[in-house]
């Protein structure tokens, strides 16, 4: 049968490389639409976790893990030579940047490397790692054909942007619309083909640069309206106006207008990384995104901000920084997720460690820090308890985890400094609070 047939019936077997926030979801999502799954990862940890029927992802039950395995229509595996079993491979590896905010495209490379002796005709792999407009083309494409087989001619070629939000409650996997682009008619019917079969909505564009540049946007679009609100914030200080009753009240107007609200900086593996590939990309056309680049500049300047406000609070007080008690309220980059990727609270606890500050940090979903390419923490998660929030200086709340008792925290600790909003509700001890 032809690889448009094993689409249609469902009879193909899905390859998915990377099984993390992204290639985990999706392989759940294709599986309950019946198909076949292999799992590929070079971390053999994940792999096994995921044959013990364990789930290394919060978000995501380890009983859906042990469905998984009992459909026995799953194999996890860090052996890519079983890539040549497959009809489809999608890629769903990290792109990070490069100390000089320079695109890291070793993990796109080294994968594509590991798959390319197994290409064989009538397959289609597909691209999700968020990228530079000409990733696919320029060099996905040149490594998959190295074993003498052309894409759009002998096996098939597209890149579909990953559009996961870790915890979103209303959208997920299947229900997110796909974006969905190739730079050949077959490799555009297979790579829609593909998808439609297991998601609600598949959304096509003329290319794959197209869809490259698109998902680009998306994240642009957040970062540049967070710098925004995170400017007029540092301006809302010095003029004693509550920026977030501001942005609520703009809030109320039905048309032209969407809510961005200030934070201690940017987290993810998206919004504070994906802006600086088009950077990067831009500089080859002689063109400079200043846009861009001043967003980057405002919002990885907010974690020395909140430094900056815990000393003067702390000051206004009688007490120095150097030898102060901070006890750090969520270690994660968003609000109920176990997710530490670039998140903001990893800079604001180096840069009070390098003020002499004594730091510890509270987070439900994260007992201890997790091994992290950029950052050495070793840190255990604290409890939050009455006595704890009593011995700190000041209490931090870096991540406003919904699990936490702010009410606890404003009355037990002798300050507290919010960067999110968290304790808006609060009504007892209100006088002890600082907006950061």
């Amino acid at each position: 049968m032809s690889l448009l047939d094993d689409l249609k019936s469902h009879d193909a077997r899905i390859g998915v490389v990377g099984l993390g926030y992204v290639g985990l979801p999706l392989v759940l999502t294709f599986a309950r639409a019946g198909f076949r799954l292999m799992g590929l990862d070079i971390d053999q940890r994940k792999i096994n976790a995921l044959k013990a029927g364990e789930s290394h992802i919060r978000h995501i039950p380890a009983a859906d893990v042990q469905a998984l395995n009992a459909s026995s229509r799953f194999i996890a595996t860090s052996d890519f030579a079983q890539a040549a079993t497959c009809q489809a491979i999608i890629i769903c590896v990290p792109t990070p940047l490069t100390a000089a905010r320079e695109p890291d495209m070793t993990y796109i490379t080294g994968t594509c490397a590991s798959l390319a002796p197994y290409v064989r005709a009538g397959q289609i792999y597909v691209l999700e790692s968020t990228t530079y407009p000409g990733t696919t083309d320029e060099v996905v494409r040149p490594i998959l054909e190295r074993g003498g087989l052309k894409a759009g001619k002998d096996f098939y070629l597209a890149f579909s942007p990953e559009r996961e939000d870790p915890g979103n409650q209303h959208f997920n996997t299947q229900t997110i619309p796909k974006i969905v682009g190739a730079d050949d008619p077959i490799s555009s019917e297979l790579a829609q083909l593909l998808y439609g079969a297991a998601l609600d909505r598949v959304v096509p564009v003329s290319s794959t640069r197209a869809a490259e540049l698109t998902k680009l946007l998306e994240n642009i679009f957040r970062s540049v309206n967070i710098a925004l609100v995170n400017e007029l914030k540092l301006l809302c200080e010095r003029m004693n106006i509550d920026v977030c009753e501001v942005i609520d009240a703009a809030a109320t107007k039905p048309f032209g207008y969407m809510p961005f609200y200030p934070g201690p900086g940017l987290g993810g593996h998206c919004i504070p990384i994906d802006p600086f590939y088009l950077t990067w990309k831009a500089r080859e056309f002689e063109f400079s995104t200043r846009f861009i680049e001043l967003a980057g500049e405002i919002n990885s300047g907010m974690p020395h901000h909140v430094v900056d406000r815990v000393m003067e609070a702390l000051n206004d007080r009688g007490r120095a920084l150097k030898g102060a008690k901070v006890l750090v309220l969520g270690l994660a980059y968003k609000k109920n997720v176990d997710d530490v990727r670039e998140s903001p609270t990893i800079r604001v606890i180096e840069l009070l460690e390098a003020k002499g500050a004594l730091v510890a940090y509270h987070d439900p979903y994260i007992p201890k820090t997790k091994e992290m390419r950029k950052h050495t923490l070793d840190m255990i998660s604290v409890p939050l308890t009455r006595e704890v929030l009593a011995a700190q200086d000041v209490a931090l709340i870096v991540t406003d985890h919904s699990n936490v008792d702010y009410d606890l925290v404003v009355d037990a600790a002798p300050l507290t400094v919010d960067t999110r909003n968290a304790t808006k509700k609060v009504t007892r001890g209100r006088e002890k609070i600082v907006r950061a």
